[in-house]
């Protein structure tokens, strides 16, 4: 299926005039067609063992081609552009590189950093945010020229006095033009501002020990911190910064053993539904369902194995769960209203991600061992199409475009 690029339709309107201009000119080919696209339909999926993507037609489940040329995607998260006509991939060797989604072509690539797990692309769509492991910090780029706008070093001041850089995690961004991350070794959430010429940089310390990611509520107004050095999670409410950061969930897992933690949840596709949040236990094969009133732990719903990825379905009424190795080639079904799995998959082997189209009828999943993506019919479970992919990770919608924190 042929992608729109503005070059062959400025080409083929030409050779249209031309003819028609002609007075011994045929009749113009009726089959000469370009096929105009939105973009509303598309996705990537990331292929990490080949450094590249896969772009993808969510409607027609189909994969339109693939494309390489993405560097290290061994751990990659993809943002896109507040038109969602680019998306930018960032990738485990520094990589920030934009792929355009109408020419599936890559358009911009820069190295930025030695490591680098996420970002964010700011309300406005003016800035791209790169979350960096090496060295620290983060990185603001113009979303058009790529060019470097400001580096934030990830500085902070260790016990003995000294001071070293940490690796930053959870980046979002939140209305206002703010972004929010975290630092691991820190032990701190910061906030930048850059809504005026000269941004602002708000710090908040010892907020817990090795945030290791985060999420930020639908409506862009609580950050809220995984802590991977103890129990519980570390709260912002942006809506009242002033009151600092608070502990919530601090007790969930007290007096228990905890078993080896075989890959650290991820905190960014959790789930909302009604007024209760779910959320992955580290080191524990349970999902954890909050009252978000008071943050309060209400519920503990046993699965199969460590959950890695908890996401609730547009509708709220289900929650899909994915599980770390060596239990990873599950999927299981939560009903919200009941709080009980009522059905568990096997798309593949190694599964890594999962995504749902817009409102929700479909979700897509990654099967890394398997090179394959299943996509189910969410209410039926039924197998609409298995794709080829060269082991597929992430997958990436663009209605992410107009949510916040996506």
């Amino acid at each position: 299926m042929p992608l729109f690029t503005p070059i062959k339709t400025l080409l083929t309107a030409s050779a249209v005039a031309l003819l028609l201009s002609s007075p011994a000119a045929a009749e113009p080919d009726a089959t000469a067609h370009v096929e105009l696209r939105g973009t509303g339909d598309l996705g990537v999926v990331i292929e990490r063992a080949t450094g590249s993507v896969a772009l993808v037609d969510t409607t027609e489940k189909t994969v339109l081609r693939h494309i390489e040329g993405f560097g290290d995607l061994s751990h990659a998260s993809v943002k896109f552009t507040r038109d969602a006509r680019h998306a930018f991939v960032f990738g485990r060797d520094g990589g920030l590189t934009r792929l355009d989604l109408l020419t599936g072509e890559i358009d911009g690539r820069i190295i930025q950093g030695g490591n680098s797990i996420g970002g964010a692309i700011s309300q406005d769509g003016r800035f791209v945010a790169v979350g960096n492991y090496e060295p620290g910090g983060v990185k603001v780029f113009d979303v058009e020229t790529m060019e470097l706008v400001i580096d934030v070093p990830a500085t902070y001041e260790k016990p003995d006095g000294t001071t070293d850089q940490a690796k930053v995690v959870g980046v979002v961004d939140v209305p206002g033009n703010i972004f929010v991350f975290s630092l691991f070794e820190a032990g701190e959430i910061w906030t930048l501002d850059m809504s005026t010429d000269e941004p602002e940089l708000t710090k908040y310390r010892d907020v817990g020990s090795m945030p290791y990611d985060a999420l930020i509520t639908p409506n862009g107004r609580y950050y809220i911190a995984g802590l991977f050095g103890e129990d519980g999670m570390a709260l912002l409410d942006l809506w009242h910064p002033e009151n600092g950061v608070q502990r919530i969930l601090p007790d969930y897992g007290r007096g228990e053993e905890r078993l080896p933690v075989y890959k650290m949840p991820h905190l960014e596709g959790w789930a909302m539904a009604g007024d209760q949040a779910f959320f992955p236990a580290v080191g524990r094969n349970e999902v954890l369902v909050a009252n978000t009133r008071d943050w309060s732990l209400t519920e503990r719903i046993e699965v199969h194995g460590q959950p890695i990825f908890v996401m609730s379905r547009p509708d709220e009424q289900q929650v899909w769960v994915t599980f770390a190795h060596p239990l990873n080639d599950k999927v299981q079904v939560i009903d919200t209203r009941t709080l009980e799995v009522i059905e568990t998959l096997s798309p593949g082997e190694s599964i890594l991600h999962k995504e749902f189209t817009p409102r929700g009828e479909h979700i897509w999943i990654s099967a890394r061992d398997s090179n394959q993506i299943t996509v189910y019919d969410t209410r039926t479970f039924e197998v609409l199409a298995t794709l080829p992919a060269e082991s597929p990770s992430g997958i990436f919608f663009t209605h992410r475009a107009h949510r916040i924190g996506l």
